[in-house]
Parts: structure tokens; sequence; C-alpha cells
């Protein structure tokens, strides 16, 4: 998705533009206009090994700057999403959109103890970033979310407003929003920084030791792809000569919006994934670069 700004035409939004989707996705987003209708689920493995080497080389060079295994997941998903543009669309009001930046959003425990408040976090990769840009912002991001135990601004502090407000007006003030949403006129304050207006939603949940798990989509806002990562672990795998290995594996979980492209499209994106996992160096180019992989 290039960063150059394009003219808004009529029917565009804010923050995508609209296009015209083939007959069958078209009647699709009529006949099944919610998201959650729609949800296709993949639940793979990614072979880690190479990364793990790489990661391991990288951080020996530069101690003082620890990537991490979900920042190298993170760029991935980034360099897919750049290269696969389809991976970047949504179907809100029964029309087919397609963003006009890439972002990737999570959610960041504020301690890691039972009751501790979460914060979210979105991502907004440039064309020119790399693992070390993506990875740096990552980093800071969530060291300046852990500075306080209690939400500092941004979205947080609004949904505790809503939260205060008495039950009859808030159901008022959600369908309001719903309209808004719907039309794609919601004000910039309702969606700037809401991960549910973002390309993909990944949870880390291998920062609490838990595997990969399915994870529903939203029917409020705009996100059409949710991931859910796992625990890196030892695993036995029969590779390509026959022969079986212990392999480092990193199991994931994507629930997709069916609507937004099809099966062969979706197919071909995921064994992208596994060869920027084969071939981590590609994470050390741009965004921007071809990644040469040939479908």
């Amino acid at each position: 998705m290039s960063e150059k700004k394009t003219r808004r035409h009529w029917g565009d939004r804010r923050d995508a533009r609209w296009v015209k989707a083939p007959g069958l996705q078209t009647v699709m987003g009529y006949l099944l206009p919610k998201r959650t209708d729609c949800e296709v689920y993949l639940n793979d493995k990614l072979d880690a090994t190479e990364l793990v080497k790489y990661l391991e080389a990288k951080n020996a060079a530069h101690p003082e700057y620890k990537t991490t295994v979900f920042h190298c997941a993170v760029t991935a998903m980034a360099r897919v999403v750049r290269e696969r543009p389809l991976m970047n669309r949504f179907i809100q009001g029964y029309r087919m959109y397609e963003r006009n930046e890439i972002s990737i959003s999570f959610v960041v425990k504020r301690r890691f103890a039972d009751g501790a408040e979460e914060s979210l976090v979105v991502l907004v990769p440039k064309d020119t970033d790399t693992l070390k840009d993506i990875s740096r912002r990552i980093v800071g991001d969530v060291k300046e979310t852990r500075k306080s135990e209690h939400s500092t601004g941004g979205v947080d502090a609004l949904l505790d407003g809503f939260a205060k407000l008495p039950r009859f007006v808030l159901m008022a003030a959600i369908r309001i929003i719903r309209w808004l949403d719907f039309w794609g006129i919601n004000p910039k304050v309702l969606t700037e920084g809401d991960p549910n207006y973002t390309t993909i939603l990944c949870s880390n949940l291998g920062s609490i030791q838990t595997p990969s798990v399915y994870h529903h989509l939203n029917n409020y806002g705009t996100n059409s792809i949710m991931i859910t990562i796992g625990t890196l672990h030892k695993e036995e795998m029969l590779m390509p000569d026959g022969s079986r290995e212990i392999r480092d594996v990193l199991d994931y979980g994507v629930t997709l919006d069916e609507r937004i492209a099809d099966g062969f499209y979706f197919a071909r994106s995921m064994k992208l994934i596994h060869h920027i996992f084969r071939h981590p160096e590609l994470l050390d180019q741009p965004l921007c670069e071809p990644s040469g992989f040939e479908y």
C-alpha cells in the first residue's frame, strides 16, 4: 500500500477508497452483511528455526536492542499486506473499501497480573520501514504505555468516559456511533487508535505462554483480519526429503472476512508468510521492496 496521498472521490471514506468489487463479493455483502457471518479461520504452524538463528545473531550484535519473534511477526504481517493489497480491504455499509495505509494493532498488558489494565497500541508502518524500525517503535510504544498503571489518554480514556455514562445514554450513543460507522462518517476522535479500525488486530499470546486460539472478528469497525500468535516451542516436523527433525515452531491462528478476497488469494498470502520465516533476511529490506517470492 503506497503512502502517496490520493485524491478523494465521491463514495470514499476518510481512511479508505471505495473500490468496485466483483459481482459475487458485491452480492455477498448484501446477503451476509455482518462480518461475523463471514469468518474463515485458519490454524497453521510456522517453521521458525531459521528465524531463531537470525534473531540470535542480530541480538548478539546489538544486545542493547532486543528484537523478538513478535517484532518479526508484526513486520512479516506488514510485508504481506504491502505485497498483497487485497488483504487491506474491508466491507462496510454494503461497499468494498481499500485502506489508505497499513495499520496493525495489539493489546498491551500494563502489568502481568490479574486485574491489571490493558491498553491499545496501533502501529502504522511506512513503506521504508524495516524490522529495525518497527522493532524500535514497538519497544518505545510498549514502554510508554507501561509507564502508568492506568490509561493516560487516547482511545483508552475515551472508552473510560463512555463507560461512566448512564445505561440508557450509552445505548443511544452506541446506536448513533454505529449509524455513523455504517456511512463511514465517524469523527476521527472515535476511530483513531481504535483496533477495530486497523488492517490487522493481533494478540501475542506467546508473551503469556499460551497457544494460539480462535478469535472472532467484530461487526463494529472495519477490521477484517484477526491474528493470534502462540508460544515458540520445539516440535518434530516432517522435512521435504522425508526425514524428521526437531524444529523451532510457532503456531498462529488467523480469522478472515471471506468477502474481501477469495480462498486462492488467502492461501498465497499465507505461503508468503512461510517464505518470510524461511528467509528472515527479507525483514531487513524496506517494506516497499518485493520479496521475490514466486507464487
